[in-house]
């Protein structure tokens, strides 16, 4: 539990959020476009449609903080055992 808790809280960590929104703009966009693209073009967006975007964004800047904050955890246990 406290392991979720520590990835929430980094979820909001000023170090992570600015690459982790490029990351999740670049990566979301190419999703969005090879996943939505031609029913975009088609105009045939529905509300499911537009949820899913929402996601298509989302899940890139989860995966890059979890990454992140993974690491970051590995490091710390690292330097602890050295002590």
């Amino acid at each position: 539990m406290e392991i979720l808790k520590g990835y929430i809280v980094s979820l909001w960590d000023p170090e992570f959020i600015p690459t982790g929104l490029r990351t999740a703009a670049f990566v979301g966009s190419l999703l969005f476009l090879i996943n939505h693209g031609p029913a975009l073009l088609r105009r045939e967006m529905t509300s499911e449609r537009w949820i899913s975007t929402v996601l298509t964004y989302t899940m890139p800047y989860l995966v890059y903080v979890y990454g992140q904050y993974s690491y970051r955890r590995k490091i710390s246990c690292k330097d602890s055992r050295l002590k």
